[in-house]
C-alpha cells in the first residue's frame, strides 16, 4: 500500500505543502480536504507517482514510488482526474478499454478475454453498459465522470486515486459514485478522493486528511479532523460540527462567523 512519509510539495522553489504523512490500509477510503489552492490535486499526482516531492517521499509496499517503472506503476495505482479531455472518435466502451494497457504487451493491441471481462465489469458497475457504444463525446458530463471512473476500475489496480469524483454528478450519482468507491475499498483495496463537501467525505471516508495553512492539519477519523478550530484554520470561516443521534458528524458553513 501507499505511504507518504514527511513529503513537501513544490513548484519550482516555491513549497507550498509540508509535513505531509500517512498510511493507507487495506480496505480503507481516505478523503483529502482543503480550500482550494492548498495542493490536494498535487498531492494526487505525487501518490501517482506524476508529481516528485521536493522533500520526502512516496512509497509504495516499501519501495520509493518514483523508482517504479510507469507501466508496473499503472496496475498498482489508478489515477482519475477530475476533469477528463472530451474526447472525440471513440466509443465508450473504447476508451475504458485504455484502462488495460498496462497489461498488454506494445504488440498486442486488441482485448483478450481477461480484458473484455474488466471493461464489462467496469461499465456494469458504473451503470455504463447500456452506453458502450455511443460515442464518448456524446454523453453529458455526469455520464463522462462515470466513464473516467470507469476506466480506472478497468485498470485493476490495488489503490484508485480520485481527484473530485462527484463534481458533474447529481445527488444520487455522487452517491452511487462514493458507493462503488467504498465497494472497490471493501474488496481489499484503499482509495483516496479529493472532495469539497466535508460531508460527504465525513459519511463514506474512513479517515479525512485536512489540509489548510500550508500543512497536514490532521489525519483522522471524519470526528477527529472536523474540528471546528481546524476547520477555521484551514478555510478561514466558522464551520459549526454537529454530532448526529447515529454518531456521525456534519458540518456546516456559519454566515454569522
Amino acid at each position: 500500500m501507499i505511504e507518504v512519509r514527511n513529503a513537501a510539495l513544490a513548484y519550482g522553489a516555491c513549497v507550498f505543502l509540508r509535513g505531509v504523512s500517512f498510511a493507507l490500509a487495506p480496505g480503507e477510503v481516505l478523503a483529502l480536504v482543503g480550500p482550494n489552492g492548498v495542493g490536494k490535486t498535487t498531492l494526487l499526482r505525487a501518490m501517482a507517482g506524476l508529481h516528485a516531492p521536493a522533500e520526502g517521499e512516496v512509497v509504495l509496499d516499501g519501495r520509493a514510488l518514483q523508482a517504479i517503472a510507469p507501466r508496473a506503476r499503472a496496475r498498482e495505482v489508478a489515477l482519475v482526474s477530475a476533469d477528463g479531455p472530451a474526447v472525440e472518435g471513440v466509443t465508450v466502451r473504447e476508451l475504458v478499454s485504455a484502462g488495460r494497457l498496462p497489461y498488454r504487451p506494445w504488440w498486442r493491441w486488441s482485448p483478450d478475454p481477461e480484458d473484455a471481462g474488466a471493461v464489462d465489469e467496469a461499465l456494469s458497475r458504473t451503470e455504463l453498459s447500456h452506453h458502450a457504444e455511443r460515442p464518448f463525446h456524446a454523453l453529458s458530463s455526469g455520464e463522462r465522470q462515470r466513464v473516467w471512473i470507469a476506466l480506472a476500475l478497468a485498470q485493476r489496480a490495488r489503490t484508485l486515486l480520485l481527484d473530485e469524483p462527484t463534481s458533474h454528478l447529481d445527488m444520487r450519482h455522487a452517491f452511487e459514485a462514493l458507493r462503488l468507491v467504498r465497494a472497490f475499498a471493501a474488496q481489499g483495496h484503499a482509495a483516496v478522493v479529493v472532495l469539497h463537501d466535508l460531508n460527504l467525505a465525513a459519511a463514506f471516508a474512513d479517515r479525512i486528511a485536512l489540509l489548510g495553512a500550508g500543512r497536514l492539519l490532521r489525519c483522522g477519523t471524519p470526528e477527529e479532523a472536523l474540528d471546528e478550530v481546524l476547520l477555521r484554520t484551514a478555510y478561514g470561516v466558522r464551520i459549526d460540527v454537529q454530532r448526529r443521534p447515529d454518531g456521525r458528524v456534519v458540518a456546516f458553513a456559519n454566515p454569522d462567523g
